[in-house]
């Protein structure tokens, strides 16, 4: 009985610390913890590291609007703790048991894209999936889809959907907005026709589906508003921001 109560008390003190995922920098703590670097300097040449990147910015995206962030980023808590473990080994993040179970199930038209992205996977293994269910989850938040995820630019989400879902991102030869582009492929394969205009040029919504998607991603947006109101020598836990 001692050595049990010596064992389970020894597990408690070893065990990670729930992070502070509260106030305006969030997002950018959570992605340093877990990559150990700024959004702003990551090197995504490898795909490896792309891939890092992309999983903790959604992530990170996630954080920022608050509540269970599994659900917030499309995942399961097992496929979130799985992805922690999987990605971020090093990380001081793991087993996030404590994360507030969703209220509700997954919402139909995710699951639409969702399903969409998986029947057009180009990549195999476990990061392609979470992508596809990350993915359809942002893509239900208003904004536009690559600031969502919490990426620093557009073509940061061309490459992922090039990368991932190469059947399906070669489609968009128009360089439709992803999100315009996702429903249009989705009535398109229910035999449905989502627009009224034969020739996109000639539709009066053609800025809705081809407008310029360019602007300052969250996180950096997030950075200057936290330097404005605390100044260049903003620190968090001892550490400049």
């Amino acid at each position: 009985m001692i050595a049990a109560q010596a064992t389970t008390s020894e597990a408690m003190a070893h065990r990670p610390e729930r992070p502070a995922l509260d106030g305006p920098h969030a997002g950018i703590e959570f992605y340093r913890l877990l990559t150990g670097c700024e959004p702003a300097e990551a090197d995504i040449r490898a795909d490896a590291d792309f891939d890092r990147h992309v999983l903790a910015s959604i992530l990170a995206a996630a954080v920022m609007d608050g509540g269970p962030v599994a659900e917030r980023a499309g995942l399961s808590e097992q496929e979130f703790n799985d992805l922690l473990a999987g990605c971020f080994p090093s990380a001081t993040l793991r087993a996030f048991a404590w994360m507030p179970k969703p209220a509700s199930g997954i919402d139909d038209e995710a699951i639409m894209v969702r399903d969409l992205l998986l029947a057009q996977r180009s990549t195999e293994g476990d990061v392609g999936y979470w992508l596809a269910a990350m993915v359809a989850r942002r893509a239900m938040e208003p904004n536009h889809l690559w600031e969502d995820l919490g990426l620093r630019e557009r073509p940061e989400l061309s490459r992922l959907l090039m990368r991932h879902f190469a059947p399906l991102a070669t489609r968009n030869t128009g360089n439709m907005r992803w999100k315009r582009f996702f429903y249009r492929m989705l009535c398109e394969d229910d035999g449905f026709v989502m627009c009224t205009t034969p020739v996109c040029t000639q539709c009066n919504e053609f800025d809705l589906c081809f407008g310029e998607e360019s602007g300052e991603s969250r996180m950096a947006e997030r950075r200057r508003e936290f330097l404005r109101g605390g100044g260049d020598h903003a620190e968090i836990d001892g550490r400049s921001v």
